[in-house]
């Protein structure tokens, strides 16, 4: 960090960085002096960029010594670099990249860091301990909802030690091309779901009776079971003779399986155990500087206490690919890396429009002028240590390490899928703001600006904002994060789980529909 004077401060993140980004609350006006021969030259807003050199018509835009873009005319030295006067680069070939070129540096292993939690028959950890109500079909949807609604007020309090009622519901299950290739994504999706380490091995399924996706696809098997095991009501049975009878089929059905649950009871996990789901959303300028580096600390901290984490958001590491490609494990896991990025680039060309679609509003008033600079910030977030394995959209995690969960950019859906992967917690830096949260695993806010966790003091649970002036180091906030992440999973609540802030899941269906 540059500073001229407590008054203004600025950040150029890379020495051969000619772009910083300007850091005070509300930007800086006209003729603020940065530092010697360096005044602006108009009004910045905070987050923005400055020009450090005067960068001439057609020249490299440089952040994270990456051209992040050309400049489109003359920018003077002290002149405010605007998304109008940048050019985004092309997407990087895709071939020609470095395959598991740079590995990474040996970590000592991080030992004696423990939570509590609750541990399943199948050898995964829960953090929560939750009753889950599947669906089949968006049919069911409405009924569903009631049914969590009468559990909750009725059978709930019955059960101290389960933590909450969730219905998985989603817009999928009929009317769609079933069979088609694609549709093996968000059938995974929701099998995987179901087998979440927060609930337990206790989820139930919710179906009409007529739809494409019948209750055998979301099995592991592909069986039904009966019996004492059965785990499925079926909507159109004729034994329901009216809307009250699907009710009390489903608060039958839920009364026994939360008196399994309520048995469970919280118990010494080492750090190990933790499978953490990494994301950002409503990302600005700072998202590369405060909040993702300190997250990125914090991964390596969990990979050396041999947990597993996913960073993912394919169009927003894809300008990186050739980062990412170095840092793999292996050349196999770096053509894996490779295969998702060819099959993104193609999905997006078949509606005819590329990775430039990504960044929002939010993010360019936040101070990002492209997906390439967006890129380069979420990156960081993943570490330093080596990839070692992608996982596809829907299928689920079942090693150890870092790796990257192939999912779109946006949060809802990439939290779906990483709900699938199999994750026990969930952490989102964010620069504008988010009220996100998920109902199947906690969800941890780290707040990109000071500003932000000023304002929004009871949403973000960690103020990474502090780095950006000096009052903090990202490997302190880094240990923050880590020995909070340790003390959601044994049970604190964060600020989305206090006010119950859920959103729905959303599947991600790249299939055709009928």
């Amino acid at each position: 960090m540059t500073t001229q004077n407590p008054a203004s401060l600025f950040i150029q993140t890379h020495e051969h960085d000619n772009v910083a980004i300007i850091v005070n609350d509300g930007g800086l006006p006209a003729g603020t002096l940065l530092g010697p021969g360096l005044a602006l030259q108009e009004a910045v807003p905070q987050g923005h960029k400055v020009a450090l050199t005067e960068i001439s018509e057609g020249s490299a835009i440089v952040r994270y010594n990456v051209a992040i873009g050309y400049a489109l005319r003359d920018i003077p030295k002290g002149g405010w670099v605007q998304e109008a006067l940048v050019r985004m680069p092309g997407a990087r070939c895709l071939t020609s990249l470095p395959m598991a070129t740079r590995p990474a540096l040996p970590l000592d292993p991080l030992e004696g860091f423990t939570f509590l939690g609750y541990r399943n028959a199948d050898g995964s950890v829960g953090t929560r301990n939750i009753l889950a109500i599947s669906t089949t079909v968006q049919c069911v949807s409405g009924v569903v909802d009631h049914a969590v609604r009468r559990i909750k007020s009725e059978l709930l309090p019955l059960f101290p030690n389960v933590d909450d009622v969730v219905g998985l519901e989603h817009t999928y299950g009929c009317g769609v091309a079933i069979e088609a290739p694609d549709a093996a994504i968000p059938i995974r999706t929701l099998r995987n779901i179901g087998l979440n380490p927060n609930f337990g091995g206790q989820a139930m399924i919710v179906s009409l009776g007529c739809e494409k996706m019948q209750p055998e696809r979301l099995m592991v098997d592909g069986k039904v079971p009966s019996g004492g095991e059965a785990c499925v009501v079926c909507l159109q049975d004729e034994r329901h003779v009216g809307f009250e009878s699907m009710i009390d089929s489903i608060i039958k059905m839920a009364h026994i399986r939360l008196a399994i649950l309520n048995q469970r009871r919280r118990q010494t996990c080492p750090a190990s155990d933790l499978v953490v789901g990494m994301q950002c959303g409503g990302s600005d300028a700072f998202s590369g500087v405060t909040a993702n580096p300190a997250l990125g600390f914090a991964a390596d901290l969990l990979v050396r206490a041999g947990a597993a984490v996913m960073f993912s958001e394919t169009t927003e590491v894809r300008d990186g690919i050739d980062q990412l490609t170095a840092r793999a494990v292996n050349p196999e896991v770096a053509g894996d890396l490779i295969r998702e990025m060819a099959w993104y680039d193609e999905y997006l060309e078949r509606s005819h429009v590329d990775r430039s679609a990504n960044t929002t509003p939010g993010n360019k008033k936040g101070g990002l002028v492209n997906i390439v600079e967006k890129a380069m910030g979420s990156i960081v977030k993943s570490g330093s240590t080596a990839i070692c394995g992608v996982v596809r959209p829907g299928e689920k995690l079942t090693k150890k390490g870092l790796f990257y969960a192939a999912t779109p950019a946006s949060d809802f859906i990439c939290g779906t899928l990483q709900l699938a992967a199999g994750m026990n917690l969930h952490v989102f830096t964010t620069g504008r703001g988010t009220p996100y949260g998920l109902a199947a695993v906690p969800v941890l806010k780290i707040a990109t600006r000071s500003d932000l966790a000023r304002r929004w003091h009871d949403l973000m649970d960690i103020n990474a904002g502090r780095i950006a002036t000096g009052e903090a180091s990202i490997e302190a906030v880094g240990w923050e994060i880590f020995h909070a992440l340790l003390e959601v999973a044994s049970g604190r609540k964060t600020w989305a789980e206090h006010w119950k802030l859920h959103n729905a899941l959303a599947l991600f269906n790249p299939g055709p529909v009928t």
